[in-house]
């Protein structure tokens, strides 16, 4: 088990489906979303001229990639492509089928979750399938028009040529295939829409901005011109001078409703082109031109990193620590980069994972007040108990160490050693969010127990059942308290840091951040013994009593080492 604060993975899927105006059809797919527990629906959005409706959906890979292969089978199933017309490209049913990762995962991680996917609908479905961009088996069908060259109607020859058929789901021209066509099945970068407001009501203006910074850049012209004449190469393509932001597509436009220019600029990979550095560069280009960047529009939603990542650019760009509650980084970011500046911006309602959250959300005891924590603490219910009181103690030790990190960090005539401290910050953050983490999950390792505990045992299998599962749940119990022991002792690192090196008003609180750190491990100790006692197997429980009294024994020694540090600056 472990127990280090990990980013939830989650990805997005967005299928597009070749009908855009059958409302019942829609339904019956984005019903399949609806349905699946874990999903959820972000976007549904219909084209009636394109007869195409595109579904946004986020998630956990696992359950994501099974609500994709039940939409493409909903699909199959009511969707025939030989009655199908609309503007857009398309070959099937199902027509593409991008995920992509929006936190704890990576592209590649991505692109093999869609190739399996890609074989599991050809092989189930019987839906012949080409794999794309991230996940193309080949580097020509990288390019989705590659993959869907000719569209539906071309799929009967290319089925009979070797180099044009599906990378998954060879077979002859069928009546099912004239049916569902073929599906691209692919993994992207996570997409950002943004546009940037301008102080200027300029089109002329804003588009000369948006070619100073996108990858395309602008035409080379004569004489240095802006209306000279386009030069060409020998092969009369025209000449272009690339911006200077890779992986971004932009124009500028005049907004009626706002009654200002923008940059609208899609940002295609964040990792290459992060929107803070869009908006940095942005706001110099326009500078250089007169014109002052007053805030930033996201359209739809974003990743959290998205957010965090710009938020502590910003915050290190003023030296200050970045060791902060998330919240507050966040709001560095929203007010650095004016998101705020049109409309309201809630993070809760624009940052996918904070959706999937509080969609999601189960009560939880660090969402109490401090007082009904206490008072649900009091209560003659045996849980919350003393492992949460420890693992709640052992964060408050990291969250005093934090503090002192950060005073010390923006302490006047310390200022170059603001990333010092800006460094402890971080990691006191990091120990308190793991130990936050265990405050509930040691409520929860007791109610697993209570729940083995009432499982039926009126025969030799319920018997034989029930006593495994109360085995499994009091080891369960048992490993909980000793990782919050192992992360309650990094506190004193720390801590002791602090006491040596830190701001020298602020000694006493690193002192009480040691005390704590003493109570969260000698108290999640006794849980560790006492639990430890119901497990049969032996050898477990001797082993896991021994980790926790080496651990009660270096926590007493650092506590002692110390606090004589304290002690002697007070």
């Amino acid at each position: 088990m472990n127990y280090m604060v990990q980013e939830k993975q989650i990805i997005e899927c967005v299928p597009n489906f070749s009908e855009g105006r059958n409302k019942e059809v829609i339904k019956q797919i984005t019903d399949v979303v609806e349905q699946m527990e874990g999903v959820k629906l972000l976007d549904v959005d219909p084209g009636e001229a394109t007869n195409r409706t595109v579904v946004t959906f986020v998630g956990e890979p696992s359950v994501v990639v099974e609500t994709a292969f039940r939409c493409v089978q909903k699909a199959a199933q009511l969707i025939d492509m030989r009655q199908h017309h609309g503007a857009h490209p398309r070959m099937g049913a199902t027509d593409v089928l991008p995920l992509i990762p929006v936190s704890g995962i990576t592209l590649e991680e991505c692109a093999v979750l869609a190739r399996q996917l890609a074989e599991r609908i050809a092989r189930e479905l019987k839906v012949p399938c080409y794999c794309y961009e991230a996940a193309a088996k080949t580097p020509e069908r990288r390019n989705l028009a590659v993959c869907r060259k000719g569209e539906f109607e071309a799929l009967p020859k290319r089925m009979e040529v070797t180099s044009e058929v599906p990378d998954y789901g060879v077979r002859k021209w069928d009546e099912q295939m004239a049916r569902t066509g073929c599906t691209a099945v692919g993994a992207r970068d996570f997409l950002i829409a943004t546009n940037f407001n301008l102080n200027t009501t300029s089109t002329r203006r804003a588009n000369a901005i948006a070619f100073d910074v996108r990858e395309k850049g602008r035409p080379k012209r004569e004489g240095g011109s802006p209306v000279g004449k386009p030069m060409k190469d020998e092969n009369g393509k025209v000449i272009m001078l690339p911006g200077t932001l890779k992986a971004t597509k932009a124009i500028g436009w005049y907004i009626d409703e706002y009654g200002i220019a923008q940059v609208s600029m899609n940002i295609t990979d964040i990792n290459v082109t992060p929107l803070h550095i869009a908006f940095d560069e942005v706001c110099r280009c326009a500078q250089n031109r007169g014109i002052r960047v007053t805030g930033t529009e996201i359209v739809g939603l974003i990743p959290k990193r998205t957010l965090i990542e710009a938020g502590t650019y910003f915050l290190r760009k003023q030296n200050r620590s970045t060791g902060i509650p998330e919240e507050d980084i966040v709001k560095i970011a929203v007010k650095s980069m004016g998101l705020d500046d049109l409309k309201p911006f809630n993070p809760r309602e624009k940052v996918i994972e904070y959706l999937l959250e509080d969609a999601n959300r189960a009560p939880r005891l660090v969402d109490l007040t401090v007082k009904e924590f206490a008072d649900e603490t009091s209560r003659e219910s045996p849980a919350p108990g003393g492992g949460t009181i420890s693992a709640y103690m052992g964060a408050l030790g990291a969250a005093l160490g934090t503090m002192v990190a950060n005073l010390s960090s923006h302490k006047v005539g310390w200022d170059a050693r603001w990333e010092e401290f800006s460094n402890w910050a971080e990691k006191g953050q990091a120990v308190q969010q793991e130990l936050m983490l265990l405050v509930d999950e040691d409520t929860e390792a007791f109610n697993r127990i209570m729940a083995a505990f009432g499982l039926p045992k009126e025969t030799e299998e319920e018997k034989a059942a029930r006593s495994a599962a109360i085995q499994k749940a009091t080891l369960f119990a048992t490993e909980v308290p000793l990782h919050t022991m192992q992360a309650s002792f990094k506190v004193f690192g720390l801590c002791r840091a602090m006491a040596e090196e830190g701001n020298p008003n602020s000694v006493s609180d690193a002192g009480v951040g040691v005390l704590a750190a003493r109570a969260a491990v000698l108290g999640a100790g006794l849980n560790v013994k006492i639990n430890a006692s119901g497990l049969k197997d032996k050898a477990t429980a001797e082993r896991l009593i021994a980790e926790a009294d080496t651990l009660i024994a270096k926590a007493k020694e650092a506590e002692t080492e110390i606090m004589k540090i304290v002690e002697a600056k007070l």
